[in-house]
Formats: structure tokens, C-alpha cells, sequence
């Protein structure tokens, strides 16, 4: 089957404030192969639910570093390749891996139901949550979070175009950066450890700042 997805980049070019060229060499400046995305008005919150049918919103998840996915679970093979390149960033990071906490956002409600997302989420990691909403929530929080999706008739049945982008946040939960869909686990993973543990300025670069 031919793969459907959005450009990763289509997340970023109608949210940011700075053009697409400028945020890339803004984080090619500080090292990152990702996206940064610091200070862009992406979220910055969302009001879903868990598959158990509680509340879900970000700030239930402070403390730890999110990278937040929208897909859903009948996706050929953009979504399984980046959960499962979450799974191997989680193991290239080791212990810091239990930092993070993965966040699939179904933007399919419609056949993505909690039982669903429980047993999809499981076959990644048990640790990953995966969070629903009603159409109406879904369309809302895909606006709030600059994603583009669309249905496409297929057969008897659709598929899903949608953008392909992990957004990370801080443990203060704010916006940091948007994980390419070509970046390899190692490159995403050596810019999380920047986040987790920031290097500190050399002296001389201290009192320059």
C-alpha cells in the first residue's frame, strides 16, 4: 500500500513565527538535527481522554519529557515506524529513557476506540498512552496543535492523510522541538539528551550571553 502522510514540515510552516529556513538554522545553531520549536504556539494543552474514559490534558503528564504523535492505529507505516523509534529511543537513552512519556493522539475516533488504543499501545511499549476525543475534540486539538488530516475514501473503507511530526515538550511542559519523521532514533535520541541534560556554558561563553 503506498504510504499517505503529510510532509513533517507541513506542521511547522502555518503555525511558526519565524519562517521554516530560520527555525532550522536556529536549531542547527544549538545542535539539534529536530526542529526547534521554543516559543512556538503550538498546544499548548489538549482535552481528550484516556482509553478508560477519564479526563487526559498535558499537564497531567509534568515532570516528564512528552513526545506527542497523531495518527491512528490502522496507518500502514508511518505510525508503527515512529512508535516504533520511540521504543528504540527510549533504549538508546537508558535510564533517562524513563523521562519520557509517549503520547499517541488518535485523530480517528471513529474506529479508534479505548479497548483499541489499549491493545495498539501495548504492542509498542505498556508504558505509552494513547489518548481519544469526539470529532469535534479531535478537529479542535489538531487545530490548536498545527495537524492537518483528512479521510480518503479506499476500497469499501478510508485511510487517513496526516501530518507525520512528534512534538516534544519539556517536563515544564512547554513546546521544544518536532521530531522529523526521516530522523533516525540516534539522532533523536542524541537531541533529547540536550533537553534532559543541557550542557552548561563554558566560562568564557557564560560572560558573553
Amino acid at each position: 500500500m503506498r504510504r499517505r502522510s503529510f510532509l513533517s514540515t507541513a506542521a511547522v510552516v502555518p503555525l511558526a513565527a519565524l519562517p521554516l529556513a530560520a527555525l532550522s538554522l536556529a536549531a542547527q545553531a544549538r545542535g539539534f538535527t529536530a526542529i526547534d520549536l521554543t516559543g512556538a504556539a503550538i498546544g499548548p494543552d489538549y482535552l481528550l481522554s484516556y482509553p478508560d474514559g477519564k479526563p487526559a490534558t498535558l499537564r497531567d503528564l509534568r515532570g516528564k519529557f512528552v513526545l506527542l504523535f497523531f495518527g491512528f492505529t490502522q496507518c500502514p507505516d508511518v505510525c508503527p515506524t515512529a512508535l516504533s523509534r520511540a521504543v528504540e529511543i527510549k533504549r538508546l537513552l537508558g535510564a533517562d529513557g524513563n523521562k519520557l512519556q509517549i503520547v499517541f493522539a488518535t485523530i480517528d475516533p471513529e474506529r479508534d476506540t479505548g479497548p483499541l488504543l489499549r491493545e495498539y499501545m501495548a504492542a509498542f511499549d505498556p508504558t505509552f498512552i494513547a489518548v481519544r476525543g469526539t470529532d469535534e475534540q479531535t478537529a479542535r486539538t489538531a487545530k490548536d496543535f498545527k495537524i492537518m488530516y483528512r479521510k480518503v475514501p479506499s476500497g469499501g473503507t478510508y485511510t487517513m492523510d496526516h501530518t507525520a511530526i512528534t512534538y516534544v515538550f519539556d517536563a515544564n511542559g512547554k513546546i521544544r522541538l518536532g521530531l522529523k519523521h526521516d530522523q533516525t532514533a540516534q539522532q533523536c535520541a542524541d537531541d533529547l539528551r540536550q533537553l534532559i541534560t543541557p550542557k552548561k556554558p563554558g566560562f568564557l561563553q557564560g560572560l558573553f550571553q
